[in-house]
């Protein structure tokens, strides 16, 4: 209940958006428990000097009181003025690290040591050089397929001593999509529609198929069932046997003609899509109503993972 209270109160003060200026209202500032046991400290060194009326004592109290004040105005100025900006990423599959790009832009001063990062994983530190500008790579894990969005980012400053850290959590409004987990298997190949004429169809190079084919080279993905071991002991390179089916003019992929829990028909859905894009061999997939006709290419590929990441999800 409290945290989300707490989510709230930062979403009306630091409303999300693509880019972020910290200014005095976005910063917070607290001692550090070095800093607390600093300024603890100062406290019985006071009373002895009160206590024994020692003008060094006075002094010396005095002098790191206004170290620690003065801490207080570096830290927070190393933090303000710092410009985030999103600078997107790539989409991966499930099981991978995310790679989220954020870009930091001086003020106009140098900013030292900034650390930033979605705890409770480690902060990364960059320091920013006066009228520059740097891109730092943030890696989140993944836990589920569909649309990943982050928490807040924390950024922070324990810059010059460490006595003080000021900090910001600030929602640069990023996502970015998780396929599923591709899962090798085999796959049943149906024919297209419009098949029901007496057409022989084609041959369709597949794992799961009847007839053997012949050897051909090996390409990343490939199972390493079908790997010619002899072939390669013999020092001929690595390949890995092939075989073909009878299948209609379409290749088409059901999610309904597959068993097991969706998460596992999505996966080897998605290792037979990325299968055909290498092969370069047209396909088309079905999933409950949806539909998306048989092509090939970068362009339909990545409609087609997409699809399976979205499914059933609340996009």
């Amino acid at each position: 209940m409290l945290e989300l209270q707490v989510d709230r109160w930062l979403a009306r003060r630091i409303p999300a958006a693509n880019q972020v200026r910290l200014n005095q209202r976005r910063i917070f500032i607290l001692p550090t428990r070095a800093g607390a046991a600093f300024g603890l400290a100062l406290l019985p060194m006071l009373l002895v000097a009160i206590n024994y009326q020692n003008s060094l004592a006075y002094a010396l109290t005095f002098l790191l009181l206004s170290v620690f004040l003065v801490a207080i105005l570096h830290t927070f100025r190393n933090l303000a003025g710092l410009n985030l900006k999103a600078a997107g990423g790539a989409p991966v599959f499930l099981g991978e690290q995310a790679h989220f790009h954020v870009t930091l832009e001086s003020g106009g001063r140098e900013h030292q040591a900034i650390a930033l990062g979605w705890p409770p994983l480690p902060l990364q530190v960059q320091d920013v050089a006066a009228n520059g500008a740097c891109e730092v790579e943030l890696h989140v894990p993944t836990r589920h397929r569909g649309w990943l969005r982050p928490r807040r980012l924390r950024v922070e400053s324990r810059y010059p001593l460490g006595l003080l850290v000021a900090w910001s959590w600030v929602d640069l409004d990023q996502a970015l999509l998780v396929y599923p987990r591709p899962l090798e298997g085999d796959l049943p190949l149906m024919p297209g529609r419009g098949d029901d004429d007496g057409d022989d169809g084609q041959h369709v190079l597949g794992a799961g198929a009847d007839d053997y084919q012949g050897l051909r080279a090996y390409q990343p993905g490939d199972s390493r069932r079908r790997l010619h071991w002899k072939a390669f002991s013999r020092g001929q390179g690595l390949f890995v046997k092939d075989f073909a089916a009878l299948a209609g003019r379409d290749i088409w992929l059901d999610l309904d003609r597959l068993d097991g829990d969706l998460e596992q028909r999505l996966s080897l859905l998605c290792y037979w899509v990325l299968q055909f894009s290498t092969r370069g061999q047209p396909f088309g997939l079905r999933l409950g109503g949806q539909e998306l006709g048989a092509d090939v290419g970068e362009g339909h590929r990545e409609a087609c993972l997409r699809a399976l990441a979205l499914f059933g999800t609340a996009q």
